[in-house]
């Protein structure tokens, strides 16, 4: 699967109508209709993206937004939850942190305190990490043995594959000028309090 046809799939994911559950059914059928090894290609095409998430700033702006509650693999969760908003808002947060409050479903949250959020409300998607080992499991039959089977690949294909150069950090940049939308539709003593 080439970088063009992952970011299809999740610009499509994006705006598909239904809850989270809906939408990744819609994606597993997707990824049925090809062979096993693009499921493979996928998630190193969703891990490759979401590595490029983990910026300093950008991790200062999700705890603002989830009030200082996001964890590690919180963290890596939002990741996914962010390249599955599509590419267009992928890119333009990854490059200005800030970005995330022109994210409607961020802005949704304004004023009410996490413990408020409802589980779909949350910028955080696990399960977008475990639907392609799943249609793999499905189209190999190996569903005993798949998740070794997925990982072995996953593994050959990312050690085959060159390392892209790093994009230019522009995080340097917001470090300076800080999150000033984000502070205002999320102020910290709002965000502290229990």
């Amino acid at each position: 699967m080439d970088e063009k046809t992952f970011w299809v799939l999740m610009d499509e994911l994006s705006c598909r109508l239904g809850g989270r559950h809906e939408r990744l059914e819609w994606l597993r059928g997707e990824l049925r209709c090809r062979p096993a090894a693009e499921t493979v290609e996928f998630q190193a095409r969703l891990e490759a993206v979401c590595e490029a998430v983990a910026r300093g700033a950008l991790w200062r702006a999700v705890r603002r937004v989830e009030g200082g509650l996001c964890s590690d693999d919180g963290f890596d969760y939002f990741a996914l939850w962010l390249v599955a908003q599509g590419q267009e808002t992928y890119k333009a947060v990854l490059a200005d942190p800030d970005a995330l409050a022109d994210v409607a479903e961020v802005r949704a949250l304004v004023g009410r305190h996490p413990r408020e959020w409802c589980d779909d409300e949350w910028p955080e998607w696990e399960e977008l990490d475990y639907v392609a080992q799943e249609v793999f499991d499905e189209l190999t039959g190996q569903e005993d043995d798949g998740l070794e089977a997925f990982y072995e690949a996953l593994d050959a294909l990312q050690e085959t594959r060159a390392k892209p150069e790093e994009e230019t950090c522009t995080a340097e940049a917001t470090v300076r000028t800080g999150t000033p939308r984000l502070d205002a539709l999320f102020p910290a003593e709002a965000s502290s309090q229990s």
